[in-house]
């Protein structure tokens, strides 16, 4: 089912990065990780969808997405990263594969933060954070999401870890196997997956070499 939604408030998250408020469709609900199918409520590019993850949580009154925009691509990221509250968007009904199923291992690259964004949160305002480390992968510091809330939620069990900066404070390096056996210590726990394709089919096969049980990696498939 198509909901028409108008934008209520945008603000900017990082120097790519928007955060996007909308109006709530009448008895609209998700799971946190969940994604829907968005598209921009302009003629002619009305059913040009997108997937874009929710990051505020149900029991809010808003939609929440938080988006990047890449300077690369001239496609729809783009076109929403140029519109202005009052615009328009058309949102579907929910999906998505990455849900909580228990304290582990949250590994993300760059915008993949987005399905966990609602989970951790979630976990947050239910005191049921604990136990739960993220490793953020980002290529350099001005592109981590959300860095102070993340910090605020999950204290000393969030690790941020930059590709191209040389930053004291930040682990600089890629999360390959070397890093994976230095940082996991129990393999039989949940580990969620979020990222560039790419990594995200190198990290699944880490981890199962590594020790990690199929059924326990989360990953949109």
């Amino acid at each position: 089912m198509e909901h028409v939604v108008r934008i209520i408030e945008i603000f900017q998250v990082t120097h790519d990065v928007k955060c996007f408020r909308t109006e709530k469709p009448k008895g609209y609900e998700f799971q946190p990780g969940q994604a829907n199918d968005l598209s921009i409520n302009k003629p002619g590019i009305e059913n040009e969808t997108r997937p874009f993850t929710f990051t505020a949580l149900t029991k809010e009154p808003y939609l929440e997405f938080t988006i990047k925009r890449y300077a690369d691509h001239h496609g729809i990221t783009d076109k929403l990263h140029q519109l202005k509250p009052g615009d328009e968007l058309i949102v579907r009904d929910p999906w998505g594969a990455i849900e909580y199923r228990g304290p582990g291992y949250f590994i993300a690259g760059g915008a993949g933060i987005t399905p966990f964004i609602a989970i951790l949160r979630s976990l947050h305002h239910n005191n049921k954070i604990e136990n739960n480390i993220l490793f953020f992968s980002n290529k350099k510091s001005a592109d981590i999401i959300y860095e102070k809330e993340l910090k605020e939620i999950l204290g000393n069990n969030v690790i941020f870890i930059l590709t191209r900066d040389g930053l004291k404070g930040f682990e600089n390096r890629r999360i390959d196997e070397q890093f994976i056996r230095k940082n996991i210590t129990d393999f039989s726990r949940h580990f969620y997956i979020c990222g560039p394709d790419p990594m995200v089919n190198e990290l699944v096969a880490t981890l199962q070499k590594t020790g990690a049980s199929t059924e326990a990696l989360i990953f949109e498939k």
